[in-house]
C-alpha cells in the first residue's frame, strides 16, 4: 500500500475513532432527554446527523479549495454552511458538551439538590417558621395586653379620679377582648390610700398576667396542632425518602460510576419534595435565590435540568454553572468534532487538480 493509501486508511480510522466518541456523547444526550426512545433509535439518528454534518464541513472545505474542480462552488459553500450549522452546531456539538458535562457534574448536582431540599424539609418538619409565627402572635398579644395594663394602672393612679372608674373598666374590657375571654372580674377595694391602690394594681397585674400566659399557651396549642396534622408528617416522610436516596447516591459516587436508574429514582423523590415545599411555602424560610427553583409555577428540580440539553445550555449561558468547569467540556467537544471533520476530509479528499 502506497503512502496515499496509508494516509486514507489512517484518516478513515481517525474519523471513525473521533466520530465514535462524538456519536456516543450525542446518543447519550438524546437518551437523557428522550428516555422513552430506544437506544438503537438514538444511535441511528446520531450517526445519520453526524455523517451529514461531516459531509457539510467537507463541502465547505472543497468549495474553498481552489486547486480542485467543484461544480456550483458557491452553492456548495452555502449548502455546506447550512448543513454544518444545523447538524453540527445545533445538534451534535451542544449534545456532546451536555453529555461530557453531565457525566462530570451530575453526582455533585444531585448531592447539592438533595442537601438543599433536605434543609427546607427539615425547616418544615421542625416547624421553625411555624414556631417563629407562634412567637410573633404571642408577642403581639403580649404587647397589646401590657400596653393596656400600664394604661389601667395609670388610670387607677389618676389623682383626679383615684380608684377604679369607667376608664379603668374600659381598659379592662380591651384586655379581655385581646385575651379572648368574656370578661375580667372587677376586684373589690375598700379605700383610696396609696397602699390600697398599690394592692389593687398588684392584684389586677397578677390576674391579667396569669390569663395572658394561658392565652399564649392556647395560641401555641392551636397553631401547633395545625402544623402537626398537616405538613409535619409529610415533610418527615419526604426526609426519610431523601435520606435513603442520599445514601445510595453516596455509594454510587464512591464507586465512581453513573447509575441512570438511581438518578431517575432520586429525581422522582426530589420532585415529591419540591411539591411539598411549594405546597407549604408559607411555613418555610426559603432563600431568595432558591425561590425561582422551588416556587415557580411548575418547579423543575436541579437534577431534572441536568437531564435536558436545552436546560443545561440555558443555565450555562445564564451563568448558573460558574466554577463547574463547563468551559473545558465545551472546548473538548469542539476539538473532538473538528478532529473528526479533518480526518473525514483527508479520508475522502478529492485529489484531481484543475
Amino acid at each position: 500500500m502506497n503512502s496515499k493509501g496509508l494516509l486514507k486508511l489512517f484518516s478513515l480510522l481517525g474519523f471513525i475513532a473521533f466520530a465514535a466518541v462524538s456519536c456516543w456523547a450525542t446518543a447519550e444526550s438524546l437518551h437523557l432527554l428522550l428516555p422513552n426512545w430506544p437506544s438503537i433509535l438514538c444511535w441511528i439518528v446520531t450517526i445519520g446527523f453526524y455523517v451529514v454534518a461531516s459531509y457539510g464541513t467537507k463541502m465547505i472545505v472543497d468549495s474553498l479549495n481552489q486547486s480542485i474542480y467543484v461544480e456550483k462552488r458557491r452553492a456548495k459553500f452555502v449548502g455546506g454552511i447550512l448543513l454544518a450549522l444545523f447538524f453540527w452546531i445545533v445538534c451534535s456539538f451542544p449534545t456532546n458538551t451536555h453529555t461530557f458535562f453531565y457525566r462530570s457534574a451530575i453526582v455533585d448536582v444531585v448531592i447539592d439538590d438533595i442537601a438543599t431540599t433536605r434543609t427546607y424539609l427539615q425547616n418544615l418538619a421542625s416547624d421553625a417558621k411555624g414556631e417563629s409565627e407562634v412567637k410573633r402572635v404571642q408577642d403581639s398579644v403580649s404587647a397589646i395586653v401590657n400596653a393596656q395594663l400600664i394604661a389601667l394602672e395609670g388610670e387607677i393612679d389618676n389623682l383626679a379620679n383615684p380608684g377604679f372608674g369607667d376608664r379603668a373598666k374600659s381598659h379592662l374590657a380591651k384586655i379581655a377582648q385581646t385575651l379572648q375571654v368574656a370578661q375580667i372580674p372587677t376586684l373589690s377595694y375598700t379605700g383610696n390610700t396609696p397602699s390600697q391602690i398599690k394592692s389593687l394594681k398588684e392584684q389586677y397585674r397578677k390576674t391579667i398576667v396569669e390569663m395572658l400566659e394561658r392565652r399564649k399557651m392556647e395560641i401555641a396549642r392551636q397553631m401547633t396542632n395545625v402544623q402537626a396534622l398537616e405538613y409535619k408528617p409529610e415533610a418527615e416522610e419526604r426526609l426519610r425518602e431523601l435520606e435513603t436516596m442520599s445514601a445510595k447516591i453516596t455509594d454510587m459516587a464512591n464507586a465512581k460510576k453513573i447509575d441512570e436508574d438511581l438518578i431517575n429514582q432520586t429525581d422522582m423523590e426530589l420532585k415529591k419534595s419540591y411539591a411539598t415545599i411549594k405546597n407549604y411555602q408559607h411555613f418555610v424560610e426559603i432563600k431568595p435565590e432558591d425561590k425561582e427553583v422551588y416556587l415557580s409555577e411548575r418547579p423543575v428540580t436541579k437534577t431534572s435540568r441536568m437531564l435536558s440539553v436545552f436546560d443545561v445550555w440555558k443555565d450555562f449561558l445564564g451563568g448558573k454553572y460558574a466554577g463547574r468547569g463547563i468551559i473545558f467540556w465545551v472546548i473538548l467537544s469542539f476539538l473532538v468534532d473538528i478532529a473528526a471533520f479533518i480526518f473525514f476530509d483527508l479520508a475522502f479528499k478529492k485529489r484531481e487538480s484543475l
